[in-house]
Order: structure tokens, then C-alpha cells, then sequence
């Protein structure tokens, strides 16, 4: 038996949840006493914004303060409206897709009400198939609305700091710091805490109908994770066309051609471009990190429920994996408190080392947590399901489970970031190659990213055997949810480099001083570098929920071993591994064709408004933003069908053995070309700024803006932006999303599948 009683375990993981929610409405309310005009300042009292020693000499403060408010509110209105018009057509994916899983479950017993043997505990009797195909459904739609509203707040939340962001760098870099900081962790904490509580209260509020039946309510929860990806994927293809069609389309002809500054405000798209950070790198990566948590939960409980824990229906135990992002969230609580309060960032270069040291200590403090989590929640020893027989496993096995995860996390994490930040040697390597132009500097982007592949692999593949090992494919899956414990660190993190980014386009837009913008810049080149650790930690975590999801597919499908030797499996092996190639060149292409139509309305501009480039009148940035809309509204659909439709086509007409070669074979090269896209992008990026930041003697030789070696290196930052932005981070949900889609459906297939070779 568990120390923890069950009473006990039922208040503290929902009293972390609202812990969560409670640190992330305390940390907007810090954010929100920055204002954005003096008038605005509650109880008459007048906030000065700027120090009296740093005033900006001959500037207008009111002045530029409602400069700031106007742009803010076009990225804001921009960002919402797409959001609607993307989640409008997102809704009508969710009807459709839950009457489809409605169809093909409850047809596995022809619709039957009648209780039926249980597959794995045998002698017991499980509820019947009609009531998985309800509750599957009920749980994809929680899971699908709960990442939609993931998204949306992690959206408003930036769109409402990056002004105030912007205004705080006038105090000086470490009040900027603290204000992008700090909405990053609303974002982190809210999206933990929500999805961690839909989850458990999902799962009670399902006991009520299936009792002691935990193989079935276990089995049709899992249609929560399957929501959460699904609509991530559109989330992160959508906002990545969108992203990308803008950035592209504003360098080349703003930074090439017409030689502006980057987010000058005589650029048609630059308002476009602040908006795509917003719906791709926020909206987009939050669905995306909610996806992976609630699937890696959802994998671990459904392997639990057919162990010991499920059968002898032991909560607490059972809600192990609830009890280790319980502790994650209170750690993480703790961690933002070292950034925000405990060390203060004085100088520009304490900003990285203070990003980094959240990693670290959120991973030394959450080895601590898994520790009291693994010895008091569990039996000190117990049995878990291994393909058919039982695994005898020690509490102390299942803490290097988690803790293997973690710290893989973390050797990803700090591997991301010596590949694609310029303090290191190898994008320094690449700003040097562009002193021979565009060419050189894409050859040595694309070797790195190459070579970036060999330590988070290694790192993963440790990962997967000591786990496997230790607790089977519980132990994997539990590995997964370790990486994925610091999650509210590792998005506040990642969401403070969008926020940084608009700042500095709301800081160039405003007419603000070249000090300034340094400010910004700063905070902004780090942001890059978080926002590919981030990158490495999603596609992480993704190769271990994937393989965690295919081990209990394998398990409901009721295959024994997958042989790659047979044709079936083979086949399905080889076509799996080309999957990801077909829908890079889909998003690619998608970005491409939006980028060209991006490209020409922003010529037109510039040739047809006279007075333009002068700065003596405004572009017109509509035109610019609805281009965007469309057309990545237009372009998600066809690479979103690719992956939903895959697994449904491959189980139906060649059965699960072949479906099972298929997941193997889109997993193994998934995530190599994935973490090579994300950090070519990452470092051909950072090559660019290097070349701009001019802090070294070797970058003053390459620059200045606007000389041969910065064209080249623009040329590089805009191959590699739907390399990191779009491609990259979309793979990990395309192999996570097929894998659970897969477990869902797994038991249809089985009993229906193969329809083609039943003829052969």
C-alpha cells in the first residue's frame, strides 16, 4: 500500500492545480501595474515610466507611450481575429472527428449495451463498447477545447505584455527583463495548472459511471490526449504558415532589397510579422506543450490501469503520474521566484546565464520532488504490464524513470543551445562562412544542424533503455512526463522570446532611441535561444511519448511482438520513415507559396504609395495581414490531413501490424529531422544577429548592417525561418499525434482492420 491515503491524493493534486492558477494571476497582476500612458494609472495616482536620468533627449514620452498602446492593439486585434477565424474552422474538425471516433468505437460490438468480458483482468466484466465510444468522444472534446484555450490565453497574455515590455526597457534591461519574464510564466502556469485539473476532474467525473471498471475509463481517456495534439497540430502548422509568410516577405524585400531595419514601421508586413509570433511561437507552441503533457499522462495511466495499481484499484498509486506534475508545478512556483525576485539582471549579458539557470535548478529541485513523490505515492513494491506478462518492479525503479527523463530533458535543452546561441563557436562558425556569401553560410547552417542531431539522440536512446529496463513501457512513459515535470519553467521560458521579440518591433515601430532597441535586441537574441531549447525539449519528449503511446497501441491491439522481418511490418516501417519528409515539403511549400504572395503585395507597396519609403505616410498593413490569414488558413488543411488521416487509411485497409511499422518507422526519422530543422533555423537566426549585435571584434569584421556578410546571413535566417518555425516543431506532434490516434482506434482495427489483405 501507498503512504499517501487515497483521501489525501484527491485534495493535493487539485490544490496544485489552482496553486498554479493562483501564482499565474498574481504574476499578470505584476505585469499589469506597468501601464501604458500615465493617464491610465489606477486611483489617479501618475506612474512614472522612465527614470529621470535615462529620459530620452527631444523624444515626447506621452508620446511614444500611446504609440506603443496603438500597436499593441493592431498586433492584439490581429492576433484574436485570426485565432477566431482558425478555431471557427478548428470547431468543425472537432464535430466531425468526434462523430468519427463515435462511429468506429461504438461499431466494434455492432453498438451493443451489453457488459462484456474484460481484456486484460480476466473473469472480470468491463462496461461495453458504446460506453468507450461516448466517453472517448466526451474526452477528445475536453482535451481538444482545453489546448484551444491553452492557445488563446497564452496569446492574450503576450499581446498584453509586449508594450508594457517595450516601456520597461526605457527603466533599463532588467525591469524589461522581469516584465517578459513574468508573462511568460502567467502562460506556463495557467496552461500546467488547466490542463493537469481538466485532466482530474475528467477522470472523476467518469468514475461516477464506469465504478471499478479502470481498464475502460482509463482506455477512453486517452481520447484526451488525441484531442489536445489534433488541434495543436493545426495550432502550429496554422500559426507557422502564418508566422513565416510575414517574417519572409518583410526581410526580403524590407532588408534585402529596400535596406530597412528589421521591424522598420515603412515596412507593409511588419504588423503582420509581430502578429505571427503571437498565433506560432505562443498559441501554437502552448497547444503543442499540451499536447505532450496530456498525452504522456494519458499513456502512463493507461498502462497502469491494466497493472497491478488498476486491478487491485490503488488511487493513489494510480495517480502517480498526477502526483509528479502536482510537484512540478510547486517547483516550478519556487524556480520563477530565482529569476524574477531572488537575482537581478543588471547587464545585458546576465540575461542567457539567467534563462539557463532556470533549467537547471527547476531539474535539481525536481529530482528532489520525483524522490518524495515516487517513495510516498507508491508500494514499495509492485507489478506492471509487460506485453503480456508482469514485471516485478521497487518504488526507487520508477524515481530513475522520471528522473532519467528529466535530466535527458536537460542534456537536450543545454545541447539546443551551444548549437544555435552565438556565444558559442558553432554559429559563430556559420556568421563566418557568410564573409563568401549565401551559399557557404547554408552549407555550414545545414551541417550543423546535421551534427546537432548526435547528443540529444544518445541522450534519448539512454533514456528509453534504462526506463524500458527498469518498468517497461510504464517506465517510458512516466520518463516522458519527467521531461515534461518543469513545464511551466520550460514555456516560461520559451514564450518570454516571442514577447521579447514584439517588444523590440513595438520599441523600432515607436521611433524609440538606438539605446533602446539594443535593450530589446538583447532581450530578443536570447529569447531565440530559449525558444529552440524549448524546440528540443517538445521533440524530446515527443520521441518518448510516441514510443510510450506505441507500446500500449501495441498492447491493445493485441500484437505480440512487431517482427520488421515480416512484409506487413516492413512496409509499413519504410513508409512511416518517408512521412516525414512529405509533410516538411508540404509546410515548406505552404510557406513558400504565402511568402511569394507576401512578397509582391509588399513590392506593390513600396512602388505604388508614393511618400512610402520617405516615412511621410503609412502602409497599409491590413492588406498585408489578411494575406497571411488566408493562406494559412488555406495551407494548414492538406498537411493536418496527411497526419489524421494516415493512421485511420493504414489500420482499415493493411491492418495493425502494418500500422505499427508505420508509427515505428515516422518516430525514427521524425525526430532526427526535426531537431536538424528547429536548429539550423535556430543558428542561421542567430548567425544573423551576431553579424547585427557587432559585440565582438570578430562580428565588427563581418558587419555592419547592410554589408555583403549580413545580406548573406538574412538570406540563411530567412531558409532556415519555416525550418524552425514551422517544420520543426510541427514533426514531434505529427509522430505524437499518429501514435495516439493509433491507441484510440486500436480497438476498431483490431477487430476490423486489414480489410485489404483479407482479399490477397
Amino acid at each position: 500500500m501507498s503512504a499517501l491515503s487515497e483521501g489525501l491524493t484527491q485534495i493535493l493534486i487539485p490544490l496544485a492545480s489552482l496553486v498554479g492558477i493562483g501564482f499565474a494571476v498574481l504574476q499578470w497582476f505584476l505585469v499589469s501595474r506597468v501601464k501604458l500612458s500615465s493617464q491610465d494609472s489606477s486611483n489617479g495616482y501618475k506612474q512614472k515610466l522612465i527614470e529621470s536620468d535615462e529620459e530620452e533627449e527631444g523624444i515626447n514620452n506621452l508620446e511614444i507611450s500611446i504609440k506603443c498602446t496603438e500597436i499593441q492593439h493592431a498586433i492584439s486585434v490581429g492576433a484574436t481575429s485570426f485565432l477566431f477565424t482558425e478555431y471557427k474552422y478548428l470547431g468543425i474538425f472537432m464535430c466531425v472527428f468526434g462523430a468519427i471516433i463515435f462511429l468506429f468505437l461504438g461499431s466494434v460490438k455492432g453498438f451493443s449495451t451489453k457488459s462484456e468480458p474484460c481484456t486484460y483482468s480476466q473473469g472480470n466484466t468491463c462496461k461495453p463498447a458504446l460506453a468507450n465510444a461516448i466517453f472517448s468522444t466526451i474526452a477528445f472534446l475536453l482535451g481538444a477545447l482545453t489546448s484551444v484555450l491553452s492557445g488563446y490565453l497564452g496569446m492574450k497574455i503576450a499581446t498584453y505584455a509586449n508594450a508594457r515590455t517595450t516601456l520597461e526597457a526605457r527603466k533599463g534591461v532588467g525591469k524589461a527583463f522581469i516584465t517578459a519574464f513574468r508573462s511568460g510564466a502567467v502562460m506556463g502556469f495557467l496552461l500546467a495548472a488547466n490542463g493537469l485539473l481538466v485532466l482530474y476532474v475528467s477522470i472523476n467525473l467518469f468514475k461516477l459511471y464506469y465504478g471499478d471498471d479502470w481498464e475502460g475509463l482509463y482506455e477512453s481517456i486517452t481520447g484526451y490526449g488525441l484531442g489536445g495534439s489534433s488541434m495543436a497540430l493545426f495550432g502550429r502548422v496554422g500559426g507557422g504558415i502564418y508566422t513565416k509568410a510575414a517574417d519572409v516577405g518583410a526581410d526580403l524585400v524590407g532588408k534585402v532589397e529596400r535596406n530597412i531595419p528589421e521591424d522598420d514601421p515603412r515596412n507593409p508586413a511588419v504588423i503582420a510579422d509581430n502578429v505571427g509570433d503571437n498565433v506560432g511561437d505562443i498559441a501554437g507552441m502552448g497547444s503543442d506543450l499540451f499536447g505532450s503533457y496530456a498525452e504522456s499522462s494519458c499513456a502512463a495511466l493507461f498502462v497502469a490501469s491494466i497493472s497491478s495499481f488498476g486491478i487491485s484499484h490503488e488511487f493513489t498509486a494510480m495517480s502517480y503520474p498526477l502526483l509528479i506534475s502536482s510537484m512540478g508545478i510547486v517547483v516550478c512556483l519556487i524556480t520563477t521566484l530565482f529569476a524574477t525576485d531572488l537575482f537581478e539582471i543588471k547587464k545585458v549579458s546576465d540575461i542567457e546565464p539567467s534563462l539557463k539557470r532556470q533549467l537547471l535548478i527547476s531539474t535539481v529541485l525536481m529530482t528532489a520532488g520525483i524522490a518524495v513523490v515516487s517513495f510516498f505515492a507508491l508500494p514499495s513494491e509492485f507489478t506492471l504490464f509487460n506485453f503480456g506478462t508482469e514485471k516485478e518492479v521497487k518504488n526507487w525503479h520508477l524515481f530513475f524513470c522520471v528522473a532519467i527523463g528529466l535530466w535527458a530533458g536537460l542534456i537536450i535543452g543545454y545541447t539546443t543551445e551551444y548549437y544555435t546561441s552565438n556565444a558559442y563557436s558553432p554559429v559563430q562558425d556559420v556568421a563566418d562562412a557568410c564573409r563568401t556569401g549565401a551559399a557557404t553560410n547554408v552549407i555550414f547552417g545545414l551541417a550543423l544542424g546535421y551534427k546537432s542531431v548526435i547528443i540529444p539522440i544518445f541522450a534519448i536512446a539512454i533514456a528509453i533503455y534504462v526506463s524500458f529496463s527498469l518498468a517497461a513501457m510504464y517506465g517510458i512513459a512516466v520518463a516522458a512526463l519527467g521531461m515534461l515535470s518543469t513545464i511551466a519553467t520550460g514555456l516560461a521560458i520559451d514564450a518570454y522570446g516571442p514577447i521579447s521579440d514584439n517588444a523590440g518591433g513595438i520599441a523600432e515601430m515607436a521611433g524609440m532611441s538606438h539605446k533602446i532597441r539594443e535593450r530589446t535586441d538583447a532581450l530578443d537574441a536570447a529569447g531565440n535561444t530559449t525558444a529552440a531549447i524549448g524546440k528540443g525539449f517538445a521533440i524530446g519528449s515527443a520521441a518518448l511519448v510516441s514510443l510510450a503511446l506505441f507500446g500500449a497501441y501495441v498492447s491493445r491491439a493485441g500484437i505480440k511482438t512487431v517482427d520488421v522481418l515480416t512484409p506487413k511490418a516492413f512496409i509499413g516501417l519504410i513508409i512511416g520513415a518517408m512521412l516525414p519528409y512529405w509533410f516538411s515539403a508540404m509546410t515548406m511549400k505552404s510557406v513558400g507559396s504565402a511568402a511569394l504572395k507576401m512578397v509582391e503585395e509588399v513590392r506593390r507597396q513600396f512602388n505604388t504609395i508614393p511618400g512610402l519609403m520617405e516615412g511621410r505616410v503609412k502602409p497599409d498593413y491590413a492588406n498585408c495581414v489578411k494575406i497571411s490569414t488566408d493562406a494559412s488558413l488555406r495551407e494548414m488543411i492538406p498537411p493536418g490531413a496527411l497526419v489524421m488521416l494516415t493512421p485511420l487509411i493504414v489500420g482499415i485497409l493493411f491492418g495493425v501490424e502494418t500500422l505499427a511499422g508505420v508509427l515505428a518507422g515516422a518516430l525514427v526519422s521524425g525526430v532526427q529531422v526535426a531537431i536538424s530543422a528547429s536548429n539550423t533555423g535556430g543558428a542561421w537566426d542567430n548567425a544573423k544577429k551576431y553579424i547585427e549585435a557587432g559585440v565582438s571584434e570578430h562580428a565588427k569584421s563581418l558587419g555592419p548592417k547592410g554589408s555583403e556578410c549580413h545580406k548573406a546571413a538574412v538570406i540563411g535566417d530567412t531558409i532556415g525561418d519555416p525550418l524552425k518555425d514551422t517544420s520543426g516543431p510541427s514533426l514531434n506532434i505529427l509522430i505524437k499525434l499518429m501514435a495516439v490516434e493509433s491507441l484510440v482506434f486500436a480497438p476498431f482495427f483490431a477487430a476490423h482492420g486489414g480489410f485489404l489483405f483479407k482479399f490477397i
